[in-house]
């Protein structure tokens, strides 16, 4: 009963870390999250600001 439990950010960077590998999830939304919570910048304004990137960028 000596397991560790991971800490809310050890959890957090897990996901960011594999979130591209979870299924049907959109690879290039995948890199996006996990690079903006890697910079310490995962805000719903940047999200969106970045979402609204790549809807622009598919439409070229």
């Amino acid at each position: 009963m000596a397991e560790k439990v991971k800490s809310g950010k050890e959890i957090l960077d897990d996901f960011f870390n594999e979130i591209d590998e979870i299924e049907n999830v959109d690879v290039d939304i995948a890199k996006m999250l996990s690079e903006l919570y890697q910079n310490d910048k995962l805000t719903d304004t940047n999200v969106k600001n970045e979402l609204q990137k790549l809807r622009d960028e598919d439409k070229d």
